[in-house]
């Protein structure tokens, strides 16, 4: 999975008005959201709408992701059993504490998926890392399960979790955000930014977004239909980027396998920026 969702909108899970408008939205993943966004009373008329539009709603193209409430809840066993199905691409696991938590919502997906008739480990995971519990094991959380597709930073929770407040220029965030992109680059696993809140600061998610992927993400959280657009171009290389890594592909490939290292554009160039050329140029 790694690279492939530079967004992903989150849609509450009791609106159908909100349900519909992503129906129509350019974003790489959707995850119909049953926790945060979902009052407490509404919890089972949630769980029972996303349940039914699932089956029919219109992938073209985009995986289709439900976020369940967390394992402590007491009402992930009654989300999963009424989501997991055709057409649900994956769980976006909120409260990922621990590999135990992963471990667990595991077994529930295999035990789903085989008195439903589903290819096994056929329902992906993410995880939300959303606590310095969490982060101090983001590394083995990252190994948990098989299922595993990436990592998500949840700002908001890990902030709290530390004592700390949010800040627009989110420097708070950079350790987290270094070592989350690390663990998950060390799995073979996708890190995506968390959302931020003021969606009608475009300028602001943009930056972060721009920032997340120099540190290693693949994409970001959305929250509003309008920041998406921002995310798959921040997350996607421009034309320069994509110019130059061809240059230096051809350059080094022309080269020929004795070659250690070679000069393109008044630049050294060996063969771990020929690699980096080639992740630019989609695996070349």
């Amino acid at each position: 999975m790694n690279g492939h969702l530079r967004s992903m909108l989150s849609v509450p899970g009791s609106s159908e008005r909100f349900i519909g408008k992503a129906r129509d939205v350019p974003t790489d993943a959707i995850a119909f959201d049953l926790e945060d966004s979902v009052a407490t009373a509404d919890k089972e008329a949630a769980r029972r709408l996303v349940a039914s539009v699932l089956p029919d709603f219109p992938a073209d193209g985009r995986e289709l992701w439900v976020r369940p409430n967390a394992l402590d809840s007491g009402l992930i066993e009654a989300d999963l059993d009424a989501v997991v199905g055709p057409g649900l691409h994956g769980v976006h696991l909120p409260k990922a504490d621990d590999p135990q938590t992963l471990s667990q919502v595991d077994h529930y997906l295999t035990y789903l998926e085989r008195v439903r008739g589903l290819a096994p480990g056929s329902v992906r995971l993410m995880a939300w890392i959303e606590s310095a519990r969490a982060l101090s094991q983001v590394e083995q959380i990252c190994l948990a399960s098989p299922r595993l597709d990436g990592v998500s930073l949840g700002s908001e929770d890990y902030t709290a979790s530390l004592g700390v407040r949010r800040t627009k220029d989110a420097a708070e965030l950079s350790y987290a955000r270094a070592r989350l992109a690390n663990a998950a680059a060390a799995a073979g696993c996708a890190a995506l930014d968390g959302p931020e809140a003021d969606f009608r600061d475009l300028p602001l998610f943009e930056r972060q977004a721009l920032t997340a992927r120099a540190v290693g993400f693949d994409g970001k959280f959305c929250i509003h239909p309008d920041q998406v657009a921002l995310a798959n171009r921040a997350f996607a290389p421009d034309e320069r980027e994509i110019a130059r890594a061809r240059r230096v592909a051809d350059a080094f490939e022309a080269a020929g396998e004795r070659a250690g290292a070679i000069a393109v554009d008044g630049a050294m160039v060996d063969r771990p920026v020929y690699l980096r050329a080639l992740q630019v140029l989609g695996g070349r």
